[in-house]
């Protein structure tokens, strides 16, 4: 298996000074997710849940809704010339009766740690039609339970603490319990092993939940959220427009700038318990 972090020798200077020491540093590697022996894509991720990765990539590209839709989940032996097993190439076998991924979908390079729509062939083939309406979710959230997530998300980085070098997604109750945590170099890989820790556990959709993120909001996150089901958005950053163009179409609210007891709703206030005050 892979490691989550390496250990490499650095010079470090403090106020002029040089040293030599050890440095803790977020492991990255690349991993090619299979279907049914099938290469599909590779991406750069933190080792680590992998199973989980595939299952929720596979979500968010409308392949699978359900558990009952994947038969199984391994890896690869035999990835290299000499037969041995990297653990960075993971193979689903979707279940019978379960449609095999569009050839459009197909990556025929790799896709980067921090940006998951590489490979895309335009934006529309990601506009995916979603197996559930979030806008229909009567998720209610209080300003107080939004304002205590970042700091809930960042206790809970057991990794970022060695390393200061990932990206966190976090999936909350309506009350601000923490549900599932998972770090990764990648914005997209984290919400991707969060989605995919939910289909293997069988509780897609994710109705009434709020996923939280670490760093801005983009178009591949809020896509993700829409088809896992999942009503509510919120980042520490800034979205893009995009971003804000389908929460708005899917009926998704999306909150950025989430810091301290300030933030920023771009679409779907009226999931938030609070009265708006006028502005003249």
């Amino acid at each position: 298996m892979g490691r989550v972090t390496v250990r490499r020798r650095v010079l470090r200077v403090r106020e002029g000074h040089p040293s030599h020491r050890p440095d803790t540093l977020a492991a990255e590697e690349p991993m090619e997710i299979r279907v049914g022996g099938r290469p599909l894509t590779v991406t750069m991720r933190t080792p680590g849940d992998d199973f989980d990765l595939a299952a929720g990539f596979l979500v968010s590209e409308g392949v699978v809704r359900s558990a009952e839709d994947v038969g199984g989940i391994r890896y690869c032996a035999g990835a290299t010339s000499d037969g041995g097993n990297t653990y960075n190439v993971v193979d689903v076998v979707l279940a019978p009766g379960v449609a095999a991924p569009d050839a459009s979908l197909e990556r025929n390079f790799y896709t980067t740690s921090s940006c998951g729509l590489c490979g895309k062939a335009s934006l529309d083939a990601v506009r995916t039609t979603a197996a559930w309406s979030v806008a229909e979710d009567p998720l209610r959230v209080g300003p107080e339970v939004l304002s205590a997530l970042p700091d809930r998300l960042r206790a809970a980085q057991k990794v970022f603490d060695r390393t200061g070098g990932l990206h966190a997604a976090g999936l909350f109750s309506a009350e601000g319990e923490l549900l599932c945590l998972r770090e990764d170099v990648g914005r997209h890989n984290a919400v991707d092993k969060v989605v995919g820790h939910a289909l293997r556990s069988g509780l897609l959709p994710l109705r009434g939940t709020v996923l939280m993120v670490s760093g801005r909001a983009s178009f591949e996150l809020v896509q993700k959220a829409v088809m896992a089901g999942i009503p509510l958005l919120a980042a520490v950053s800034a979205p893009s427009s995009l971003a804000v163009d389908l929460a708005a179409e899917s009926g998704l609210t999306l909150v950025g700038f989430l810091r301290g007891t300030s933030m920023n709703v771009y679409c779907g206030d009226d999931r938030l318990e609070a009265e708006p005050v006028a502005v003249e």
